[in-house]
Parts: C-alpha cells; sequence; structure tokens
C-alpha cells in the first residue's frame, strides 16, 4: 500500500525524468502480481484510487487497473490508507497531486462532503459520496453505490425492481444509497428494519420527506424480519447490515420462511455469506456483495475516464484473484 508521502516522491521523481520512459515497481495491496507488478509510469500517468481507514483489504485496485489495461489508457489506480483526522489533506492533495479521480470508502463517505467543491443532487440527498472527479481542479462528488445496485441487479440478477415489494435490513450508507435508488426505480414497496430501531426510523423519515407518496414505506423491529407474514410477500429480500462479514456470525433468516420466488442481495462482499449459501441451498436467485462493488466501480470508472467500463473484464479480474 503507498502513503500520500510516497506518491508525492513518486510523481516529482516521474515529472524530473519526463524525457524518458521509466519502469517503476508500484506495491499495490495485491493488486498487480509477478510480472503485471512492474508497470510502465510515464509523466503522462494519470492517478486514481481509494481513500479508506482500513484499506489494505480492498479489492477495487484489481479491477480498476485491470480495466485500464484493457482498454489501454495510462492510469493506474492505488489505495491509500487515510486516518480520518487526515481527511481533509488528502482530499486537497487530489488538487496538488493532479489526480483524476478518487473513490471514497468506510469511515470517509459522510465526512468528506465538507471538503468538495461540488456534490451530484444524488449524493446530497443521500448524504454521502463514494466518487470524486477532479475537474480542472473542481473536485465533484458523486454516489455510485446506488445505481451500481441496480446495474447489478438488473443486469447480473436478470430482475427488475419496478412494482416489486421490498425488505431492506439495515440503516448504513450503502442502506440509504439503495433505497434511493430502488423508489427512484419505481418498486411499489420498501419494508426497512435495523438492529438500532431509531436509526431505522431515522432513514425512514429521511426517505418520506423525499419521496413522499411515491413509494409505501414502513419499518419494522429488527426481529420481525423472520415473520412469515411479512415474507410471504417480499419480491426482494436485501441484506444491507454487517451480519455474515465475520467468521461464527449468526444466522440472519429462518430457512423455513423464504418463499420459493423470492430474490435475496446481501451486499457484503468479502465472502459467501451464510445467507448467500442458503439462498443456494434453497435454489433461489441470489447476488452477492461483489457484484455490486464491480458495477458501482464501472460508473467511477467512466466517470473518470468518459469512456465504457469493461465490465467483463474487472469481473475476470475479481473472480481469478479470488480463486488463488
Amino acid at each position: 500500500m503507498i502513503s500520500i508521502k510516497k506518491v508525492v516522491w513518486y510523481r516529482n521523481f516521474l515529472f524530473r525524468h519526463r524525457a524518458a520512459k521509466i519502469c517503476v515497481l508500484i506495491e499495490l495491496n495485491g493488486a498487480m502480481k509477478s510480472s503485471e507488478q512492474l508497470s510502465k509510469i510515464d509523466g503522462k500517468t494519470k492517478i486514481a484510487g481509494v481513500f479508506g481507514y482500513p484499506v489494505e483489504h480492498s479489492l477495487s485496485p484489481l479491477f480498476h487497473n485491470a480495466a485500464f489495461a484493457r482498454l489501454g489508457l495510462n492510469f493506474v489506480y492505488l489505495p491509500f490508507s487515510v486516518k480520518p483526522e487526515e481527511l481533509k489533506i488528502a482530499v486537497e492533495s487530489i488538487r496538488s497531486l493532479n489526480i483524476v479521480g478518487m473513490n471514497v470508502t468506510i469511515p470517509h463517505k459522510e465526512k468528506v462532503l465538507p471538503y468538495l467543491d461540488e456534490i451530484s443532487p444524488e449524493a446530497k440527498v443521500i448524504g454521502a459520496v463514494n466518487t470524486i472527479r477532479n475537474k480542472e481542479g473542481k473536485l465533484i462528488g458523486y454516489n455510485t453505490d446506488g445505481d451500481g445496485f441496480i446495474e447489478s441487479l438488473k443486469k447480473q440478477g436478470g430482475f427488475d425492481p419496478k412494482g416489486k415489494n421490498v425488505f431492506l435490513l439495515g440503516s448504513g450508507g450503502a442502506a440509504y444509497a439503495i433505497s434511493f435508488a430502488l423508489i427512484k426505480n419505481g418498486i411499489k414497496k420498501l419494508i426497512l428494519a435495523n438492529r438500532t430501531y431509531s436509526r431505522g426510523r431515522a432513514l425512514l423519515e429521511h426517505l418520506k420527506k423525499i419521496f413522499q407518496d411515491k413509494c409505501q414505506l414502513s419499518l419494522v423491529e429488527f426481529i420481525e424480519k423472520n415473520s412469515s407474514f411479512i415474507m410471504s410477500e417480499i419480491d426482494l429480500l436485501i441484506n444491507a447490515t454487517s451480519i455474515g462479514m465475520h467468521s461464527g456470525d449468526p444466522g440472519l433468516i429462518a430457512p423455513e420462511i423464504l418463499p420459493p420466488n423470492i430474490f435475496i442481495y446481501d451486499v457484503v462482499y468479502n465472502r459467501k455469506t451464510p445467507f448467500l449459501k442458503l439462498a443456494e441451498e434453497r435454489k433461489l436467485a441470489f447476488l452477492g456483495g461483489l457484484d455490486m462493488l464491480v458495477y458501482q466501480g464501472a460508473l467511477s470508472f467512466e466517470i473518470w475516464t468518459d469512456q465504457k467500463a469493461p465490465v467483463e473484464v474487472m469481473k475476470k479480474a475479481l473472480r481469478r484473484e479470488l480463486s488463488k
């Protein structure tokens, strides 16, 4: 993983040797292996990356660098470990280092907003940014999480949410983005549940304020996730909590209450969760968080490059790495 100080050193070094193409061995947190680690960098190389803390686990360098290589773009994508107290200076470095774009992940998605010059209407409503574009020194914030979720649901899952009933578990940043995108795409009903009821209430009120009567909205206690009465009318069940991220996490849903035609989506992407294994065992349609990760990343890629992202290449890069 490369620190901001290292990037400053690299760019100063490269620009001093602008006349020659030089090869620099760049550590990409496992994103590039063996011969791929030797990347040709010159004074025209454009940098993108991700701010997070921690960020060592990030899979984004894998598929972004694969996408840049496929399209022959002189870009490189790097992970930056940015402590919360260093966020402001890190954002300022996007301008000073002429970085073209940056992804933003936990814990910075909400805190980054005051440091940007402009925020897209959607990101403003959601209250979080996951993508920054440096447009001639102007830092513009976007949120591609919700649209990435919808893209994966439609293109990878073959599921159109329009007119459907949805049960969403969770009320964090992912839940805000997903619920916004689902209502925007015409769902009929959205039922919310969260382990901390007050946070679920905050999301409910936020959605009511924005969408008013465009969708039937309700909030239930988290224990109601195992209600057969509620589940009988649900078309799409989404886990946007962290349950399943760690080995030994409790089961999410009682298996016997899942109807045969329900679609399961778990946004956890670091492992195949017990929830997804349950869906597979019961032969239900399902998607995991890796699909959302790729599609939201593809939208970020297009914001930075103004080119269509090679989604299949990005998926292949992830599958190749995760199969090792």
